[in-house]
């Protein structure tokens, strides 16, 4: 019987090998029936008819004996739209169901056909099993092939999306630059997965830098196009310019996206349409919504399925992160900036020492604003100090900390102290300030250098704490322009000073270094972001910075322009701060002093040098009073100082008194009770003055008093005083 049957199998193997094809739609077009969603892809459509075709040829080649059960290969077609399928994200379930189908079709397909070629029930019966047995064996094989396919065609996919998400992580967010973090994703998703990528941002964000959080969920929010890319050159003039802003009507796919947060897979459905598939997805970070991007393929694509949005997610997921780290860092970095200028001079101050300029230039984008800090502070005696200081640190705490210091410097300033002795004073600060920090706030360090000027002598006294030490400029004698070069006006230096420990160490003293100036010196100071980068030594700096300084022009503004142009490095990374200070002298004929002998007779002849002078300066009317307090210093210094004794008194953008003598005590101002003999004239002299106190020297101290000039500004008087 066992014959009989092979030979009635091979000849209905035989029967229908010419109606494969017939036969192959019979069996599609009932499998298409049962299971319409394979057909959802036209590719893998395209190819059921082959495969269908092959899966009959093969299984014929099994009954007519050609091809042994277990050698069996599943079609290439088979195989192929296992592969295609995987690639779109078709169940590997739907590719086994079918198989199951179209078995069960293919069954009754052979059953028909071997009923129409013999009546023989036992012959039928015996070829009706084999063909079963036969069937379930070919589908068994072919479906492992297939799901081997399947599973490699899956591999690879999840392989390379994984390599493309590792990817993305590497390629995108490498600055903190909104814009540039939105151009890599648009130019990283049009590499090898999108045709088309966009990238929108909402406009209120951009335009508040950051410093409110826009609701996504509100209805017409405007939109800013910040980067869009694209494989064709003929999409170099899109619809939406980039920069351009838009708003996406509320019904619209992508508001709802932006409002619900969820992404969205597109297929167009439209004939014609310029993109076969879209991915819509919210830039999302830290639960805030930040904007819109959109992956696009056009119809000539593989559309995109489950898979890529799961891809896209994750590459999207990465970029908002980073666009939402820049946002606040520019947040920050503005704030920082804007607390930073506000706590630097807003405008020059008005003294008869020194003309001056400034330039503060934050660091680069990414290391945030520094603690770098200037100042030019007028004291007694026309002298002025010129400070600039370096917080080690960045961004807000950096910022408010150089505040802080600056606000000491100036209190400090304010008690005459020797420059010496205000940087003890500001290490002192900078240790408590270290105590109160709470802990982890890092390290808290800073440089400062601090000078002080007087017109007078035309000296210069200055102490560093850590700081760089300044370049000083005098103008170069007409004999020798050799030394510099052509056109060279200035011989620059570098003054060799005691350079201390920085501020915050605490219990290490500070030295002075003294040096006289030529009248019309530059003197330069400047933070070590001017000189210091990582593609350049020191020593160049420096050089490189005499140079520009020995053919500097007159003025400071135009020589700070000067020095940062020639000296500023190009891979700059720190704050840079910028004073330039040049000196003036006070004239002789605007200066008045005399030695006196402790001798209460000797307050005579102060007062009649003081009317002398004043007459000459014509300032007749201000003799009275200032007759008045130089008789109460002198007097307060015959009576409680030691000689020598001298008085001074200059003509500057006010009238000063100063009463010099070498007992180091500071008096201070008290209410005399009625039948007190003394403890007036202090307060008479505060009474009278604008301003008065006390400024200490090596030799003892000095007791001075400002009165204001008549009908004369202080512009007028510092012009004045420099004559």
């Amino acid at each position: 019987m066992g014959f009989a049957v092979d030979a009635f199998l091979r000849r209905l193997a035989r029967e229908l090998r010419p109606r494969v094809a017939e036969a192959a739609d019979v069996l599609l077009l009932r499998l298409r029936g049962d299971m319409p969603e394979l057909w959802e892809h036209e590719d893998v459509a395209a190819l059921a008819l082959e495969e269908t075709a092959g899966h009959l040829t093969r299984f014929l080649d099994i009954l007519d004996g050609r091809t042994d059960i277990a050698d069996v290969q599943a079609p290439p077609e088979a195989l192929e739209v296992a592969r295609r399928a995987a690639r779109r994200g078709v169940p590997i379930s739907r590719l086994l169901r079918a198989y199951r189908l179209g078995h069960m079709i293919l069954i009754q397909l052979v059953q028909g056909e071997a009923d129409r070629l013999t009546d023989d029930r036992e012959l039928m019966n015996e070829a009706a099993t084999r063909l079963v047995e036969t069937a379930f064996a070919y589908v068994d094989r072919g479906s492992e092939q297939v799901v081997a396919a399947y599973q490699r065609e899956r591999d690879r996919r999840m392989q390379r999306q994984l390599l493309l998400a590792n990817e993305a992580g590497r390629r995108i967010g490498t600055s903190l630059d909104t814009a540039r973090t939105a151009e890599e994703l648009a130019e990283f998703g049009t590499e090898d997965f999108a045709d088309v990528v966009t990238v929108d941002l909402l406009d209120r964000l951009l335009r508040d830098d950051g410093s409110a959080v826009p609701d996504a969920a509100e209805s017409a929010q405007p939109l800013r196009r910040i980067a869009q890319s694209s494989v064709r050159e003929d999409d170099a003039n899109p619809a939406i310019a980039t920069g351009s802003t838009h708003t996406c009507p509320p019904e619209s796919e992508e508001a709802q996206v932006m409002a619900t947060g969820r992404p969205k897979l597109h297929r167009s459905t439209r004939p014609g349409s310029a993109h076969g598939s879209a991915l819509l997805l919210p830039l999302r970070a830290r639960g805030t919504t930040l904007g819109l991007a959109r992956f696009l393929r056009y119809p000539t694509t593989l559309p995109f399925d489950e898979d890529d949005l799961l891809l896209a997610r994750e590459i999207v997921a990465v970029a908002a992160v980073s666009v939402d780290n820049a946002r606040r860092y520019h947040h920050e970095r503005a704030t920082a900036l804007a607390l930073q200028r506000s706590l630097l001079p807003q405008h020059s101050v008005e003294q008869p020492a020194v003309d001056t300029a400034s330039r503060y230039l934050p660091s680069g984008e990414r290391t945030g604003v520094g603690g770098d800090w200037y100042d030019v502070i007028p004291l007694s005696g026309a002298q002025v100090a010129l400070v600039v200081g370096d917080v080690v640190g960045r961004g807000l705490h950096a910022a408010a900390t150089m505040g802080r210091l600056r606000t000491a410097v100036q209190a400090f300033a304010d008690m005459d102290l020797m420059p010496e002795e205000l940087l003890t004073h500001l290490d002192d600060v900078v240790v408590r300030l270290q105590r109160e920090a709470p802990p982890g706030a890092g390290e808290l360090t800073a440089t400062c250098l601090y000078t002080v000027y007087d017109p007078v002598s035309r000296m210069r006294t200055l102490a560093s704490a850590g700081h760089v030490a300044p370049a000083v400029a005098a103008p170069l004698p007409a004999a020798s322009p050799e030394l510099w070069g052509p056109g060279a006006r200035w011989s620059v230096r570098f003054p060799d000073i005691p350079i201390g420990p920085p501020l915050g160490l605490g219990g290490h003293p500070f030295e002075t270094a003294r040096f006289e100036l030529p009248e019309g010196s530059v003197l330069a100071m400047f933070t070590d972001g001017l000189i210091r980068s990582r593609g350049r030594d020191v020593d160049s700096a420096r050089t490189a910075l005499s140079d520009a300084l020995a053919h500097a022009p007159d003025a400071p503004e135009e020589i700070c322009d000067r020095l940062l142009e020639a000296v500023l490095p190009s891979d700059r990374c720190d704050d840079v701060a910028l004073l330039v200070a040049r000196t003036r002298a006070l004239g002789p004929g605007r200066v008045a002093a005399v030695d006196l002998p402790a001798d209460p007779a000797a307050v005579a002849g102060a007062r009649a040098l003081t009317a002398r002078t004043l007459t000459a300066w014509g300032l007749e009317e201000l003799a009275f009073t200032t007759e008045l307090i130089v008789s109460e210093l002198v007097t307060n210094a015959i009576r409680y100082g030691r000689e020598p004794i001298r008085l001074r008194l200059i003509c500057q953008s006010s009238l000063t008194c100063e009463v010099f003598d070498t007992n180091s005590t500071a008096p201070y101002l008290r209410h005399a009770h009625t039948f007190d003999e003394g403890g007036r004239g202090l307060f008479l002299v505060a009474r009278l003055a604008e301003r008065w106190g006390t400024r200490h020297t090596r030799d003892g101290k000095v007791i001075w008093a400002e009165l204001p000039l008549p009908g004369r500004s202080p512009a007028e008087g510092a012009e004045g005083a420099a004559r």
